[in-house]
């Protein structure tokens, strides 16, 4: 089935109180020339009103279509949670989307599976979009369980999450060995991993919400490769990184996409 391209721009932890909102600004009359594509940005936690307000949000009743996304979350409501930030503090800021399982989230901050799936269902009952993130490292690519990490960031990050629940769900496979290092899996080991995702998605729930699930790629897309990968059937956009943080380069993604619909 047709399935609608999503392009987000993962800042991560860039640009300031100048420049991120002067990027969004950037990003937004360009992003409305492509209506094909699904636009988001993952600020800073600190920028997201300011982003907010350069993208309309909250505003304007005429905002600009490029969507605020947060970079993570928790999963409690409110509390002695010192230094984390709520969904409803989200919500307040205008975000309407959020990642879950980023990989330096879980490599570098040492989150676990089951506290990924905490922050998903969270994002979820709280009626927001989730981009649930998984993705194998080198060595357990290297070891031949690419399949098998997958697989199990699948099943343990949609623990509980119902069907229904999964029309607001957006996967992002990640190779971790990709991010940042200007690697980049050839566009057929691409393919075999999303597809691979598919069929894990059609087992745990069925066919229907397999093949309506968006799957995008996040591992070192740029405009030089971004129409070769997504022209592959089961690849439906882009997690961007490093290329978003760049608006011309980021809205050449955007194009490319939007010229798969």
């Amino acid at each position: 089935m047709a399935r609608t391209p999503s392009v987000g721009g993962n800042w991560k932890m860039n640009t300031d109180r100048t420049t991120g909102p002067a990027l969004a600004r950037d990003l937004a009359p360009a992003a409305a020339a492509n209506p094909g594509c699904e636009v988001a940005v993952f600020v800073p936690f600190p920028y997201l009103l300011a982003v907010g307000e350069a993208l309309g949000h909250g505003s304007s009743p005429r905002g600009t279509r490029v969507r605020l996304g947060a970079q993570d979350c928790y999963f409690a409501p409110d509390g002695a949670y010192t230094g984390e930030v709520s969904i409803h503090m989200l919500k307040d800021c205008g975000v309407s989307v959020v990642l879950t399982g980023h990989s330096e989230r879980r490599h570098v901050l040492g989150e676990t599976d089951q506290l990924v799936n905490a922050k998903t269902r969270a994002v979820l009952d709280a009626d927001l979009e989730c981009v649930l993130c998984i993705g194998e490292t080198l060595d357990q690519r290297q070891a031949g369980r690419t399949d098998a990490v997958n697989e199990a960031r699948l099943r343990a990050g949609l623990a509980g999450v119902t069907a229904e629940q999964m029309a607001h769900v957006t996967i992002a496979y990640e190779p971790v060995w990709a991010i940042g290092t200007g690697k980049v899996a050839t566009p057929a080991d691409a393919q075999t991993a999303h597809a691979r995702c598919r069929a894990v998605l059609a087992e745990m729930f069925d066919s229907a919400v397999a093949d309506a699930t968006r799957i995008i790629y996040g591992g070192s897309m740029k405009p030089t490769n971004a129409a070769e990968l997504l022209a592959e059937p089961d690849i439906d956009g882009g997690l961007i990184g490093g290329a978003s943080l760049k608006a011309a380069d980021f809205l050449a993604i955007v194009e490319a996409a939007g010229e798969q619909t």
